[in-house]
């Protein structure tokens, strides 16, 4: 367990000075505070690659979430073996905050820590990243076969309103010229009424006694499938797959990564995101 001094705002995201006036303005606060009677409370820190967590110790409840790509500098003080810190961009306010700590375990392993959770914190990034990437393309190749099957489905049900035209075109000009045909309507040789559409195309024949030719399948009046709905349109829809405040939170990511963390002068300022994918 460690005991926590506070936060404090900084003007830099990194920085020996920075970091040292914030040390001086918390333990001065620490001791006003202990002259009050006020004791330091002591908190637990949880290390991951997801960031630090600052939980009370009891009741296991987290008190600040820092995530670690928004997470800059981290250094152990040399004149107080038992202080440490780091820089945190808040969420909220994306305000620079300086977190300090009196720790009993040794600094220098916690600072260590944070820096590798950094390092496996961007290669996961880097590995979810790409696959973010591949399901979108494979999703976008998806959504192009269903409106190509869409409009496939469409013409072929146009081509059987054609030809279920022509079959009741042929029926009327197969009855002998002046005769009452007595069936009505006529049926095919199944003794099944031939299929009438919803809006039958004329059917008066030619005046020379032929049938006229078939009217182009492709008709911008038809729109609705057989069930009466639109046919689907990817483009209409492919924004809300990926709402922006994910692909904001990405960039964020992104950004907060090629940031790199200073450890001490040591900088895990890692390659470009786009050499390592």
């Amino acid at each position: 367990s460690s005991q926590f001094l506070g936060s404090t705002e900084v003007e830099q995201p990194k920085g020996t000075e920075v970091v040292r006036d914030a040390v001086r303005k918390l333990k001065f606060a620490r001791h006003i505070k202990k002259s009050e009677g006020q004791k330091t409370p002591k908190v637990e820190l949880q290390i991951s690659i997801y960031g630090v967590k600052i939980l009370d110790p009891k009741t296991k409840e987290v008190q600040h979430n820092c995530q670690l790509h928004r997470i800059s500098f981290c250094a152990d003080d040399k004149t107080d073996k038992r202080i440490f810190t780091f820089i945190c961009k808040d969420s909220e306010s994306n305000k620079h905050l300086c977190y300090v700590f009196d720790s009993e375990k040794c600094v220098k392993e916690i600072t260590l820590t944070i820096g590798q959770a950094f390092d496996l914190a961007y290669r996961k990034f880097l590995e979810s990243g790409g696959k973010d990437v591949e399901t979108r393309k494979q999703i976008a190749g998806l959504q192009k076969r269903i409106q190509e099957l869409e409009t496939e489905n469409t013409e072929l049900k146009n081509k059987v309103q054609d030809l279920e035209n022509q079959l009741r075109r042929t029926q009327v000009h197969a009855s002998p010229a002046g005769s009452v045909t007595p069936k009505s309507p006529s049926t095919d040789i199944f003794d099944m009424v031939p299929f009438s559409p919803i809006s039958p195309q004329s059917s008066t024949p030619t005046r020379n006694g032929t049938q006229p030719p078939p009217v182009p399948s492709r008709s911008t009046e038809i729109k609705r499938d057989l069930f009466g709905a639109e046919p689907f349109d990817p483009f209409s829809c492919g924004a809300g797959d990926f709402p922006p405040d994910i692909q904001s939170k990405l960039d964020e990511m992104q950004e907060g990564f090629k940031m790199g963390l200073t450890l001490e002068g040591t900088v895990f300022c890692l390659d470009p995101l786009d050499s390592r994918c």
